[in-house]
């Protein structure tokens, strides 16, 4: 592909007016949505919903205690269903694939409501928070559990052969010369599952956990401004979502030197 340095003047200035027009059409557009929907919702609305602000942040903040603490808790389930996956005995293997088609083949909305409404309440388990964390954390471990060991299983052979020839111990051969080699194709995998989990946690609004959508939800429900609720709901998810894809690019980059 041509360096743009090495472009002619004329075909510099053909691309600069592509451009110039592409900006212009893109702006004429935005604007006339803006005026668009400021007739069919007007600032009346916004305002109504803007009450609420606290609701939204109430929400908001679960939702990131939630996701925080649901990811950190993932990534330990995933790496010892990895470990167990991995395992010598043959019973702990088939244990762990059992676990895993079984939590990958039926829906985290189904899962939600089985593990609160029969597992947690037949184990004496009253907390809603504590409950809906736990079963997101479990099901998003899987999904990490096997990104992870799909990569650990292409590292090649002498890898593994050359780290026992110098005498490493296992915790050692995964330290310093599996993990490093492992992580850097599947981070992005691993990042858009993170993103996920976070969006996922929408779901637990099913059983009355007062997080981000449910406050969406019961703005809506008050006011009856239903993009005017939704679109905070939207921004709050990017907000949480930005930082991770943002921070695995620069652990990419950070690998790749």
């Amino acid at each position: 592909m041509k360096k743009f340095h090495h472009f002619s003047l004329r075909e510099k200035y053909v691309m600069a007016c592509v451009l110039l027009g592409l900006g212009i059409i893109f702006v004429s557009m935005s604007c006339f949505f803006v005026f668009q929907t400021s007739l069919q919702f007007p600032v009346s609305k916004w305002s109504l919903v803007w009450h609420y602000h606290s609701v939204f942040l109430h929400g908001w903040v679960k939702t990131f205690y939630i996701s925080l603490s649901a990811l950190l808790l993932s990534c330990f389930f995933g790496a010892l269903i990895v470990t167990v996956r991995r395992s010598s005995l043959k019973s702990l293997r088939f244990l762990a694939l059992l676990v895993i088609e079984l939590i990958r083949g039926t829906p985290l909305l189904t899962q939600i409501l089985f593990f609160f409404y029969v597992v947690a309440h037949g184990i004496g388990l009253q907390n809603r928070l504590l409950t809906g964390i736990l079963i997101l954390s479990f099901f998003s471990s899987v999904y990490i559990a096997e990104l992870m060991r799909a990569s650990i299983e292409a590292i090649p052979l002498p890898q593994w052969e050359s780290a026992k020839a110098i005498g490493l111990t296992t915790f050692q051969t995964y330290r310093y010369v599996i993990v490093p080699q492992a992580l850097r194709p599947v981070l992005p995998s691993l990042t858009g599952q993170l993103a996920s989990l976070i969006k996922d946690s929408s779901l637990l609004s099913i059983i009355g956990i007062s997080e981000l959508t449910l406050a969406a939800e019961q703005v809506n429900a008050t006011t009856y401004c239903t993009l005017e609720s939704f679109v905070p709901l939207a921004i709050g998810y990017l907000i949480l979502t930005l930082p991770i894809s943002l921070g695995s690019r620069l652990l990419e980059r950070k690998l790749r030197l």
